[in-house]
């Protein structure tokens, strides 16, 4: 059994986001994401095999997809993003850090 608390043990300073996966399967798998001003790089874009499913733990971020839809996220909001559906990350606090909760699932 492994345990731990999502919201606990974030770093002052973190120059790179920090990826954590919680727990995974051969189908599932669990990630906690620290950003802190972190942004996806101008023209890049996830195009993912597998769904994810987002919550926003703490802090404020706003996905763009390539259709020109916005997505602001705020503490408790969640996104479904289906497989393949390009995205991006276009902020992310610069003030406090922000924790997302991803879950990929196919």
């Amino acid at each position: 059994m492994i345990s731990g608390n999502v919201l606990g043990n974030v770093p002052e300073d973190i120059p790179d986001e920090i990826v954590q996966t919680l727990a995974e399967s051969e189908h599932v798998r669990i990630e906690r994401i620290v950003s802190h001003g972190h942004r996806s790089v101008d023209d890049f874009w996830y195009d993912q095999d597998q769904h994810e499913w987002v919550l926003l733990l703490e802090g404020h971020a706003r996905l763009v997809f390539d259709n020109g839809t916005m997505k602001e996220l705020h503490a408790g909001d969640f996104v479904n993003i289906p497989a393949h559906v390009r995205h991006r990350v276009d902020h992310t606090d610069p003030d406090r850090p922000t924790l997302w909760l991803a879950v990929f699932y196919d």
